[in-house]
């Protein structure tokens, strides 16, 4: 069963922290590069994904903490 994300949401002019599947969200930031240094630790902790959204709601950063599941060269 693969791992739940960490995702950087805007939320009525704050950054919030949530972790896929979870009602709350995690932790709350008056900025994105706050909130995303925030999240990037709690998905090297987790080894899971993490999702940076822009104010518009698209994702605009992603990066993966876990295992990778290709076996890849170079």
């Amino acid at each position: 069963m693969p791992r739940k994300g960490v995702h950087v949401v805007p939320s009525g002019g704050k950054w919030l922290v949530k972790k896929e599947g979870s009602a709350t969200a995690t932790s709350s930031h008056r900025t994105q590069a706050a909130a995303s240094k925030k999240a990037r630790s709690v998905a090297k902790q987790d080894k899971t994904e993490l999702f940076v959204h822009g104010r518009d709601g698209r994702i605009r950063e992603r990066n993966s903490y876990g295992s990778d599941p290709r076996a890849s060269r170079g």
